[in-house]
């Protein structure tokens, strides 16, 4: 794992969520996307070197909505840029981390992802990020 990626907030309501941060770091988001596979709509915000990525569910059964309906808004997860993503999916494996998706698949803001279970991970969701070459 070469840095943090970005750090995922789930929220009710992306538009409502985007003028907070819009405020907080005095820009607006730089992207915006859904990814239909996950039932999400996004916002990515920079500051600095650092993203923050806001995810509102579109659908009632996806797994933003059904973390927010058991633990609320809050931070989601956290995600690593990696180098190769399967190499590490498979190094993780090595170490006894239960991987949600073995295959990495298409995420928001051209990345490769994969997740961390996160009983394995003191109760915090990790998300592997690969940019997708093109």
């Amino acid at each position: 794992m070469r840095k943090i990626e970005h750090i995922g907030i789930a929220v009710k309501d992306l538009e409502v969520s985007n003028l907070v941060f819009e405020k907080l770091f005095g820009a607006p988001a730089y992207k915006s996307e859904e990814v239909a596979s996950e039932g999400v709509k996004t916002s990515f915000f920079r500051n600095g070197p650092n993203k923050i990525e806001l995810l509102e569910a579109t659908t009632s059964d996806s797994p933003i909505a059904k973390f927010i309906d058991k633990k609320g808004e809050g931070i989601h997860h956290i995600a690593f840029d990696v180098e190769d993503i399967v190499a590490e999916i498979a190094r993780l494996q090595g170490e006894g981390f239960v991987v949600l998706n073995e295959t990495p698949k298409k995420g928001a803001d051209n990345k490769l992802v994969a997740f961390l279970h996160p009983k394995g991970t003191n109760g915090v969701l990790i998300e592997l990020c690969q940019e997708i070459q093109e």
